[in-house]
């Protein structure tokens, strides 16, 4: 049985001098993670999903490729009424289903989760986002407000950027080992926050949740095809839009953002100036998502 074991501490921290890259290091352990629970769609498919809050609205919380649940509660936490955060297929414990996947695929689930829990609001983060489009496209009516944080492009050609950094969580997820994972995942921290508190707290909780629950190779299918076509479909859609992007983020090209707001009849656009913005600017941007959504 291999063992688990989370990336180093910070500096300053007490250490283990090892020559086994892989081995324990003492440290902090990370805090478990709220209980959630695997539901079982309509279509057979089964995700895991987490609720949070009560009463109205309720929101619907869809991540971003290699993304987790954890990861998008930030986004969420002003926002008001109930909260419903899943895996999508390939992620965490939810189903991993035959390839090739597509983002019908992914709207589907979307909408299932959001059928099951009646939400009337939903915010998508990139592959989230696309899949959002995908859904709002074809069911104009399906959402009162909307939120595109960070969209991915929707023509299906992916930025180098993305692409290797796909090949490089999978290649980690695949290999198990904790020091190849965090290697990974801490290309994604800014480099102000790789030797903090914060940075490490994040960086053992991915490598954790990736040891053990891995990631889809499938999910690389995803972009064998356009998330929707054509893009001009959502002029169709009759709710609210806030549609989020940032300068400077190879990955989330700011003219996607540009060009959704410019087609969503009813859009607010903001732009960050630089990227990494739930690191750099979290206060303003959950502000503006939970004044959007909350209204």
């Amino acid at each position: 049985m291999r063992r688990r074991f989370g990336p180093p501490p910070p500096d300053g921290g007490p250490r283990l001098q090892r020559a086994d890259r892989t081995g324990p290091r003492t440290g902090r352990p990370t805090l478990p993670g709220p209980a959630t629970e695997v539901v079982t769609l309509p279509s057979g498919v089964r995700v895991e999903h987490l609720i949070t809050g009560t009463g109205s609205p309720v929101t619907v919380f869809a991540h971003g490729l290699a993304g987790d649940i954890s990861g998008t509660r930030p986004l969420g936490s002003g926002v008001s009424g109930r909260r419903v955060f899943f895996h999508f297929r390939g992620h965490g414990r939810s189903d991993v289903p035959s390839g090739p996947w597509s983002f019908e695929d992914l709207a589907a689930e979307l909408r299932a989760v959001a059928d099951l829990a009646g939400a009337t609001r939903a915010l998508g983060v990139s592959m989230g986002a696309a899949a959002l489009c995908r859904l709002i496209a074809e069911s104009p009516d399906r959402f009162e407000r909307v939120v595109l944080y960070l969209p991915a492009p929707l023509d299906g050609v992916r930025a180098p950027a993305s692409v290797e950094r796909l090949e490089r969580l999978l290649a980690a997820a695949e290999s198990g080992e904790a020091a190849m994972i965090a290697e990974a995942v801490e290309l994604e921290l800014p480099p102000a926050v790789r030797n903090t508190p914060a940075g490490w707290s994040f960086l053992r909780q991915r490598v954790e949740q990736l040891q053990r629950d891995g990631l889809a190779p499938e999910l690389a299918s995803l972009w064998d095809a356009p998330a929707l076509d054509p893009v001009d479909a959502l002029r169709a859609f009759r709710g609210r839009a806030l549609v989020i992007g940032c300068l400077g983020d190879e990955m989330h090209p700011v003219f996607w953002a540009e060009r959704l707001a410019s087609l969503l009849p009813d859009a607010s656009l903001e732009v960050f100036d630089g990227p990494a913005v739930l690191w750099n600017n979290r206060r303003e941007l959950r502000d503006r998502i939970s004044g959007f959504l909350n209204q």
